[in-house]
């Protein structure tokens, strides 16, 4: 357990918990803060695809400092419009979440390679 050993530990938050999180809740880590997520996360489900689920979380998500949605994140990070992204520039976007502002070169670089390999192992 991270915990114990003193370290930081992220949560297991699905993405529609994250996008709960990301459109009605505060910053604030909290078990209250998660007693409402994830009923709303529930709800959330109920009511949407998950296609549109991942849509939405991908448009509100932070991707950089003041960097909020895919089309932006594209923008400032690649020079692109999202819709004339490579594979590899999009995997390069993906590898920046779920937190843009302490992955380092090195590790996105890591991350991409990866997201990359597992979608040639799919046919992708």
């Amino acid at each position: 357990d991270n915990r114990r050993r003193g370290r930081s530990w992220r949560g297991g938050s699905t993405i529609t918990q994250q996008l709960v999180k990301n459109l009605f809740m505060t910053t604030h880590r909290s078990l209250l803060r998660k007693a409402f997520e994830v009923p709303l996360a529930y709800l959330a489900e109920l009511l949407l695809s998950k296609e549109r689920i991942l849509a939405c979380y991908l448009n509100v998500v932070e991707w950089g400092p003041g960097v909020y949605g895919a089309e932006a994140a594209a923008h400032h990070h690649l020079g692109v419009p999202a819709a004339h992204l490579t594979r590899h520039q999009a995997a390069t976007l993906a590898a920046l979440l779920p937190d843009p502002r302490h992955r380092t070169p090195a590790s996105v670089a890591w991350y991409r390679d990866v997201i990359l390999q597992r979608m040639r192992q799919m046919g992708y």
